[in-house]
């Protein structure tokens, strides 16, 4: 199911209409999604492909996507336009550290006073 969805979000209006970028972006989901799933239940492996998507986000924003910006007014703004009209800006959230251990404090018992032996 997860999987349709993210076979419907691709299939948004993000990605331009019958092009080879499009289906090599769908391919990069698809793949992606599957890597996720094989690695499902297994927080260390999960937190690895986090942190990879991340970076490979910050370089492709500061190594590709700022230099190609436009230089002139009306072309910035259209792309400004472009960004606001198709979904805002991409951005990874973290997840808060306080949300981490609110998720910890459910799944372990509450602390008991440790018993000292003398």
């Amino acid at each position: 199911m997860q999987q349709q969805e993210t076979q419907q979000t691709i299939q948004s209006s993000l990605l331009p209409e019958s092009s080879s970028f499009s289906e090599s972006l769908k391919d990069l989901v698809v793949n992606v999604n599957s890597l996720a799933h094989q690695c499902e239940g297994d927080s260390q492996k999960l937190l690895a492909l986090l942190r990879i998507l991340e970076t490979l986000h910050r370089e492709i924003r500061s190594d590709m996507f700022e230099p190609s910006l436009p230089n002139t007014r009306n072309s910035l703004y259209e792309i400004l336009r472009e960004i606001e009209e198709t979904g805002g800006w991409p951005y990874i959230e973290r997840m808060k550290l306080q949300t981490l251990i609110q998720c910890l404090s459910e799944e372990t018992p509450p602390n008991t006073e440790l018993q000292e032996t003398r």
